[in-house]
């Protein structure tokens, strides 16, 4: 894997690079001190996957991955100092489209391996998310044809890259007493799951929690899934969490929700998919539409990634595509106050 480093401190970078090189598939492609030398060096030499600091003294980690995800996207781990104590920058790099973060690693210890295993799992999750997608196979163009909304009591959600972006300008455009319940499925570490709860609800019109095992729907709260396996509706309005199946990449995996709610639901729902990487959500948003429910794809140009709202609309799941700031304004008019 050709990995590039992006960090101010000689230190940090040192300590990278041989964490790094604790896995010999791996090299260290190039090395940029700021942002700007780090979009600079994208734009002429792609890596598989770019180590992000966030405190730098020009052009911090969250603009540096906003402009390459605009311009060259590339798989970003976000790698600082701390990042408990820079959840807030975290979070917003990850709505600029990174996929994950980490501390910077200590090698103290004496055991090079041991000290380096935490960031090594993080880059062999990464690589393997990455191996997987491309496997996916899709067709830019496929038909997408407007049906009439039904009436429905349940967003189902699902995003991956740049989602805690997209989540924000949906959740901030709904009115406070929203009339249905949302469900979320987003892509991300469990250490960080409270914290974006608490993040996401901050920039949302509605209330915004994890979801527990037993919570049942109730219209104008969002509700996170959480950790302890896939998210899915155990009956018509109540949630909870299964380990199965276990076999898939994504834990938890938008498809298993959607398709819990084709199973169980006995209204209607509506179901969307943001940006994200890959094509989790793309088959089950297509069995929500087949179910007769309404399916709406983020579009190209609003997506941090385009990759599952493509796999969607390639399926012909998506009902509407729509620029991610149409979305709430959609559903406002589907649940009218």
């Amino acid at each position: 894997m050709k990995i590039a480093i992006v960090n101010d401190m000689p230190m940090a970078v040192e300590a990278l690079r041989r964490a790094v090189s604790v896995n010999p598939g791996h090299e260290v492609i190039w090395v940029a001190k700021d942002g700007v030398e780090a979009v600079a060096h994208s734009a002429r030499r792609r890596p598989d996957l770019i180590l992000m600091d966030l405190i730098m003294p020009t052009m911090n980690g969250v603009e540096a991955t906003r402009r390459i995800m605009s311009a060259q996207p590339c798989p970003i781990l976000v790698v600082t100092a701390n990042v408990g104590s820079n959840a807030g920058l975290v979070f917003e790099a990850m709505a600029r489209g990174a996929l994950d973060a980490i501390d910077t690693p200590f090698l103290g210890t004496g055991d090079m391996r041991k000290d380096a295993a935490p960031l090594l799992k993080k880059i062999d999750d990464i690589e393997q998310r990455v191996a997987h997608d491309k496997v996916v196979r899709v067709d830019d163009q496929a038909e997408v044809i407007t049906q009439p909304l039904p009436p429905v009591g349940l967003v189902a959600i699902g995003a991956s890259a740049g989602g805690p972006g997209a989540l924000t300008t949906v959740l901030g455009g709904l009115p406070k007493r929203f009339k249905a319940a949302l469900v979320i499925v987003q892509h991300v570490d469990d250490m960080f799951l409270a914290g974006m709860a608490e993040w996401l609800n901050q920039h949302s019109a509605i209330p915004v929690r994890l979801a527990s095992e037993g919570d049942r729907l109730e219209a104008g709260v969002a509700l996170l899934a959480g950790a302890g396996g896939h998210l899915v509706l155990k009956n018509a309005n109540q949630l909870g969490y299964t380990p199965e199946p276990r076999e898939s990449i994504y834990k938890p995996s938008i498809d298993v929700f959607f398709r819990s709610v084709c199973k169980q639901l006995r209204g209607h729902a509506v179901g969307i998919v943001l940006t994200g990487m890959g094509s989790d959500g793309a088959s089950g948003l297509k069995s929500m539409r087949d179910k007769g429910h309404y399916t709406i794809a983020q579009d190209q140009a609003t997506s941090t990634v385009y990759g599952m709202p493509k796999a969607a609309v390639s399926l012909g799941a998506a009902v509407d595509i729509l620029p991610v700031q149409a979305i709430a304004p959609k559903l406002a008019s589907v649940f009218p106050a």
